[in-house]
């Protein structure tokens, strides 16, 4: 998994007025659940910007003060009109307890229906894992030179050793669509 380091400052005051002042300071008002503990912190919206607009999952390593906290990003609050961001919230990691994480699915290799006019639909971007920090990669690679025309892979085909899937096994990651272009080249092979 990516890691990547954020300085955070401990918050001691609560509620909306200290919130709007720290939004104001371009802060942004977070909470790091988990282990028993709650730390209020505030980081750097630029900052955080790098962790939250981005396809990867990263984790995030969090210094408040010299101390330092292994965390992902449980949940992310906007604003309903401008879509800044308002609140964060953290889940405290440790790497002996597995988390639940939606990693993103990159598609390799070419598809047998799409080289016979077929086209490749990506239905799913991201599928839910659990399993330890350790052992999570940075994105699921899945390989689709072996499906043909109208052909589909789901989650029930995936198998992995250090992790496991916690979406329903009749979800569907990818598929080949048959296009215009491939009937009519199927039909002419058919006459």
């Amino acid at each position: 998994m990516k890691t990547i380091e954020l300085s955070a400052a401990p918050r001691t005051e609560t509620g909306k007025k200290a919130a709007k002042h720290s939004r104001k300071s371009e802060l942004v008002p977070a909470v790091i659940y988990g282990a028993g503990e709650n730390i209020m912190i505030s980081l750097g919206e630029k900052e955080l910007k790098k962790v939250i607009y981005t396809p990867f999952v990263y984790l995030v390593k969090l210094n408040i003060d010299g101390k330092m906290h292994d965390a992902i990003i449980k949940e992310v609050q906007y604003h309903p009109v401008t879509d800044k961001i308002l609140h964060v919230d953290f889940l405290k990691v440790s790497e002996n307890k597995p988390i639940t994480v939606a990693l993103p699915i990159n598609l390799v290799g070419q598809a047998e229906g799409v080289k016979v006019g077929g086209k490749l639909l990506q239905v799913v971007r991201k599928i839910r894992v659990k399993g330890l920090v350790k052992d999570l990669p940075d994105a699921i690679e899945i390989d689709v030179t072996h499906l043909g025309l109208g052909k589909s892979i789901m989650v029930g085909e995936l198998n992995f050793d250090k992790f496991t899937v916690v979406e329903p096994k009749s979800m569907v990651i990818a598929t080949i669509k048959s296009t215009r272009a491939a009937r009519d080249a199927q039909q002419e092979q058919g006459k």
